[in-house]
């Protein structure tokens, strides 16, 4: 593979008109057709296999055209302090809205509350329900002004009106200002991060344009699979935060290769061969992260992931073949400011910050992973109380006219109220259906916990009957998850004798479903995702016991995000500082979300961080040098991609719904604590303490697993000769110039002449010494474009040259190992 990457690399390099031309032509055909192809349709939320979705079909089919998805609008009356909504002139301002909302444009019908008995009991609060033709998406505006003008007609008169329901929702916000800031934020990161405006535009640019190919796809193919609106929305969080890692990622390789010595031409082609390979095998532990959400058996989660699959794989694709052409056209762009001027370039120096963070964890492995371990387990306890549900209009801002109706509307009627339970009952086979179902009226409303029942409404045949059922606790409560599964568990006995059967479903209902469903899923998911990604960095990494290290830290650092989103949004904890106003259950789809999304960045910072090491090690580096290795190359690019993801997703924490708040939150936390705890800290420590035992396989297993050159040694020989490294200011194309002629005798250029084996070493050694010699760091370029190798010690001083006999005997020192760990 790593040669395959390399030969691609540099034939994007050379090839980089051809190749950013084809990649702007396929954004306009997925362009093209998004722009023609049909609209998306409408989210669905069919949940195939639960009773709720089961209950739903059967009302579509005993009772046509009633399952109409048109908006409503439920409109909440409370009369001032000391008075009665029943009075009067209240009573005339509650007639004109109803009148006055029933002539608007799309409205099907408008109840008045004083018909339908829709008034409290202590005659404070009362709500009209206006129902309309069209779905929320599809009001128009004149629809939705009349309503608004006549609700505040009705405020004028001194009623407090507050409105629920679907027509009049506030739409979430991702994030604004907020959002915009972290974005800035992760563009400043790139650009200390390399030092060139250039180098961080890139892989922004480049991931943006991948988020560009993919959504038109969607777009595109939207009608011809079912995809709703909804369904890029992960695509294009993942696609972003792949896609800027994966750029990061070669072009920091590249300007690695540039310092060893190599042509542009031959750094892009080494970068797409070692990083590359490391690139693809990430991509590919997302993706199976992501195809697995199909397990949960929700049709929107299966397309929800493989749409984001897609994402990650043109991301892949993008990292592989745009960035090495972006590269061929400004080669030097992307170096620091201060080697474009100095035309010194100096990558991974020796005592970085990386390597100083790697010299302290090998010195205190024990603490360090005592430390991390513990600190993780603390924050996962509260994973033990995780409730799981969908929170509605109870969990909106109280600035929101929804909030302040669902209030209104629990004090005035009950917190039960809310989330009435809508019970459907098929009584074809009984004897007498009216009273098989007015037996099972009565005793559902003799169950404990039930307030009060509607009467039933039975269908134009007579043999199916729906009724509601007021529970007394809210929709959240985890009261109200244990009555519906009394009823349910009661069910046996009630249908026995009656020989009608019910179903329980409702809003209720289907969110205590959902939960359940997502609950039960999310095991399974996490052995299949898990099980295969060990499996996969088995074959990448030659080793048993370093996929079982990134797996169970990866483990770790989901469940102290779980444990720390239960603590804010479900305890309260520091809830105020987020802007949290109401706390409850923890939306049904955050797990999988934070699983899917974590594994999939965590694996990326592992495949970077650790293929780094193993190629250190197999070169010949001893266990703990290779862990430096990998630190001083690696970590710099680990921890600002994983700042970058932070940034963005703390962008969605401004947002004012709390499940936007949430996702954002957690996502954050958990790349806090993979990146900087988990790999940062538990995986050298694990790797210190397991030594040479970390790299060992099973020599059967080692027959069985496929071979696949991560490590790059097919390009070792390359490494070890590099072209002759050029002026920075003077490179401009792709193919490296010849090295000058050497200056007549006499002329120095006003220098007096140095002996002529220490000015010239033979072109051979001298190109070795550069990339071998372990006191190299740099390569300081002279004016005129001819390259000497300086040697530069730890502490950034001139230890000695590099000499010809020395570089000859370089190669000869080291002790490569084989892809199975022993030496060659």
């Amino acid at each position: 593979m790593a040669t395959f990457l390399y030969r691609l690399g540099r034939l994007a390099f050379r090839r980089r008109w051809y190749v950013t031309l084809l990649w702007v032509a396929v954004l306009a055909a997925v362009g093209f057709g998004a722009a023609k192809a049909p609209a998306a349709p409408d989210a669905t939320n069919s949940m195939p296999g639960i009773e709720s979705q089961k209950a739903f079909d059967l009302m579509e089919e005993r009772f046509p055209g009633t399952e109409a998805d048109g908006a409503t609008a439920r409109i909440v009356f409370v009369a001032p302090d000391g008075q009665k909504i029943t009075a009067a002139d209240h009573r005339k301002a509650v007639d004109m809205l109803v009148e006055r909302a029933a002539g608007g444009p799309q409205v099907a019908s408008a109840v008045n509350p004083f018909q339908a008995k829709a008034v409290s009991k202590d005659a404070t609060t009362a709500y009209a329900t206006v129902t309309y033709k069209a779905a929320a998406d599809d009001l128009t505006d004149a629809a939705k002004d009349r309503l608004e003008s006549a609700i505040e007609q009705a405020r004028d008169t001194g009623l407090t009106v507050e409105v629920g329901g679907t027509a009049l929702e506030t739409q979430p916000s991702a994030g604004g200002s907020a959002e915009a800031i972290g974005v800035a934020i992760a563009a400043f990161v790139l650009l200390i991060t390399f030092g060139s405006l250039a180098a961080a535009g890139l892989p922004l640019l480049t991931a943006i344009l991948g988020v560009g190919v993919s959504m038109a796809s969607i777009m595109a193919l939207a009608s011809a699979f079912g995809l709703s609106a909804t369904t890029g929305t992960l695509a294009t969080m993942l696609g972003l935060a792949c896609g800027i890692d994966y750029a990061v990622f070669i072009v920091s390789r590249y300007r690695e290769e540039r310092a060893k010595g190599h042509s542009p031409q031959e750094a892009a082609g080494l970068a797409a061969g070692t990083a590359g390979s490391a690139v693809v095998f990430a991509g590919l532990t997302v993706v199976i992260a992501l195809a697995g959400l199909s397990v949960v058996g929700i049709p929107m989660l299966t397309k929800m992931g493989l749409a984001a699959a897609g994402a990650v794989v043109v991301g892949v694709l993008i990292a592989l073949t745009l960035v090495p052409a972006v590269l061929g056209f400004w080669p030097n762009a992307v170096l620091s400011r201060r080697a474009r001027r100095s035309g010194r370039i100096k990558e991974g120096g020796e005592n970085n910050g990386g390597s100083r963070w790697a010299r302290f964890v090998l010195r205190r492995p024990v603490p360090v992973l005592i430390a991390s371990v513990v600190g993780l387990g603390a924050l996962a306890i509260p994973v033990m109380d995780l409730q799981l549900g969908m929170p509605g209009a109870e969990a909106k801002p109280t600035s929101t006219t929804e909030r302040r109706a669902y209030d209104d509307l629990a004090q005035g009627f009950g917190p039960g109220f809310n989330g009435p339970l809508t019970v459907v009952v098929d009584a074809r086979n009984a004897e007498n259906p009216k009273t098989a179902v007015r037996t099972i009226e009565e005793r559902i409303g003799a169950t404990e916990g039930i307030v009060s029942v509607s009467p039933a409404r039975f269908n134009s045949a007579g043999d199916t009957a729906v009724f509601s059922a007021i529970p007394s606790t809210a929709p959240t409560s985890e009261r109200t998850v244990d009555l519906v599964k009394s009823i349910r568990a009661d069910r046996p006995a009630t249908e026995a004798s009656t020989g009608a059967e019910f179903e329980v479903t409702g809003t209720t209902a289907l969110n205590i479903d959902v939960a359940q469903k997502t609950q039960d899923a999310l095991i399974p998911y996490l052995i299949l995702v898990v099980g295969l990604a060990i499996l996969l960095l088995m074959i990448v990494f030659r080793s048993v016991l370093v996929p079982v290290k990134a797996a169970v830290g990866f483990l770790l650092s989901v469940l102290a995000a779980l444990g720390s989103v239960v603590a804010v949004f479900q305890w309260g904890w520091g809830a105020g500082l987020l802007g949290v106003e109401t706390t409850g259950p923890i939306m049904s789809m955050m797990p999988i979300f934070l699983v899917g999304i974590v594994f999939g960045l965590a694996m990326d910072y592992e495949v970077f961080l650790v293929a780094r090491m193993r190629e250190a090690y197999v070169h010949g580096d001893s266990p703990s040098q290779a862990i430096r290795t990998g630190f001083r190359y690696s970590a710099r690019v680990v921890v600002a991609a994983a700042l970058i993801m932070m940034a963005v997703f703390s962008g969605f924490v401004g947002a004012g719904e709390s499940m936007i708040k949430m996702i954002g939150f957690g996502l954050a936390i958990a790349v806090l604590f993979d990146a900087f705890v988990v790999r940062m800290a538990l995986v050298p420590a694990v790797l210190a303490l397991l030594g040479k035992a970390a790299w060992w396989m099973p020599r059967w297993l080692d027959r069985i697993l496929p071979r696949v050159d991560v490590e790059g040694e097919a390009l070792s020989h390359r490494a070890a000769t590099p072209q002759a490294p050029q002026d920075t200011k003077a490179t401009k194309d792709a193919t490296p110039p010849r090295l000058p002629p050497r200056d007549p005798p006499g002329r120095t250029q006003g220098r007096s002449s140095p002996p002529s084996d220490r000015r010239h070493p033979p072109r051979a050694a001298r190109h070795a010494g550069a990339a071998l010699s372990p006191y190299v760091s740099g390569t300081e370029l002279d004016r005129r474009g001819t390259a000497s190798a300086v040697g530069v010690g730890v502490g950034g001083r001139c230890r000695r040259s590099v000499s010809a006999s020395r570089a000859h005997r370089a190669p000869a020192t080291e002790h490569p190992r084989s892809s199975s760990g022993s030496p060659a």
